[in-house]
């Protein structure tokens, strides 16, 4: 009996759900408004095939390879750069830091200026000089710099090492202008025993400005030969690495030169010796003149602070600016000799205050 009960419950229970949950029809809504007839469009045709894309290659790897960045690593290793001389000293001060510091250098390029000084100064390195490919082609070496340099002595007057060589330029060159410019008259005071073009003016020699041009029997040339015919500082300083030179040891490799020269040496036509003995005969003259004073302690001849006759004080600035240049009189023969020899005649004309 139970059972039978259940059963017609579950029999009549679902229509009276049905019916309970089923409202009446509500009123129809508004008509919409009435869409606009299309316009058949045009059947397509297939466009026209493509051309063959350029096959890929592999030019990073032309650098970016195990051998070549070991190599390059190992060559890098043997220079001034990673030596990193006076970098403790010099790297950390905001106004040297630009040439003795990598972060510093890096932020000269791009910003134009190092605004404060460097709490952990590095030696310069491969991520200092180069940057973010631009072109990704395989002479896209990503340098910071490579645009005309101006002169620090004098920033209207600027040169161009061809593209790569002006990254160097930055650098190498004088941070002071020659004594007549800095404060023209008939006498010139040096302040310290570290005054000169400071160490490294080769921008300077290679382009034939900058120095001192004391008038004599010389007369200066207008154009930088070297750079007329294509030599710079890449050319002559990153040729193909033999024998301990070249590539990024930047020690300059006789076999650079030997593309216009025949030479075995780097003292070609004699060159590099007579220009050191006009440089030991103009520094005996300063030091007989009391510009100049030999200092056993560190082996090295430095000025005598004190006030000169304005043609000392510019023969003094020629002679430590082509000795620390120290090319010898490679990097610009004829503009080297003429400065070199025009301060030898006027010291020897007038040898003493």
């Amino acid at each position: 009996m139970w059972l039978k009960r259940c059963t017609y419950l579950l029999l009549v229970l679902p229509p009276l759900f049905a019916w309970g949950c089923t409202g009446d029809e509500g009123p129809m809504g508004p008509a919409g408004p009435a869409g606009q007839d299309g316009v058949d469009g045009t059947d397509g045709t297939d466009g026209a095939d493509g051309t063959d894309g350029v096959d890929g290659n592999v030019t990073c790897l032309s650098c970016h390879n195990t051998e070549a960045k070991r190599d390059i690593s190992l060559q890098y290793a043997r220079s001034q750069h990673a030596l990193g001389e006076y970098v403790d000293y010099a790297g950390g001060r905001s106004s040297c830091a630009r040439c003795h510091s990598g972060g510093g250098f890096v932020e000269y390029v791009e910003t134009g200026d190092v605004n404060g000084n460097i709490n952990v100064p590095e030696a310069i390195g491969c991520s200092h000089c180069h940057s973010v490919h631009t072109t990704f082609e395989e002479s896209d070496y990503a340098l910071r710099q490579i645009d005309p340099v101006p002169f620090i002595a004098d920033p209207s007057v600027s040169a161009d090492f061809a593209s790569n060589s002006n990254l160097c330029a930055n650098c190498h060159q004088s941070r002071r202008p020659e004594p007549n410019i800095d404060s023209p008259g008939e006498t010139y005071t040096i302040t310290s025993s570290h005054y000169g073009p400071h160490h490294g003016a080769q921008a300077n020699v290679l382009a034939g400005f900058g120095f001192a041009e004391i008038p004599g029997s010389f007369a200066y040339p207008s154009t930088s030969l070297h750079l007329e015919e294509g030599a710079t500082c890449v050319t002559c300083h990153m040729g193909e690495h033999t024998n301990g030179a070249g590539g990024h040891t930047w020690i300059p490799n006789v076999a650079s030169c030997n593309a216009c020269h025949t030479t075995s040496d780097f003292n070609y036509r004699n060159v590099q010796a007579e220009t050191q003995t006009k440089l030991n005969t103009l520094r005996d003259l300063l030091v007989d003149a009391g510009v100049v004073e030999y200092h056993p302690d560190d082996d090295a001849y430095e000025p005598v602070v004190g006030t000169y006759p304005m043609l000392h004080a510019q023969a003094f600035f020629n002679w430590v600016g082509l000795s620390e240049d120290r090319s010898l009189g490679v990097h610009n023969p004829d503009y080297i000799n003429a400065l070199l020899t025009n301060s030898i005649e006027a010291m020897q004309a007038d040898p003493l205050p």
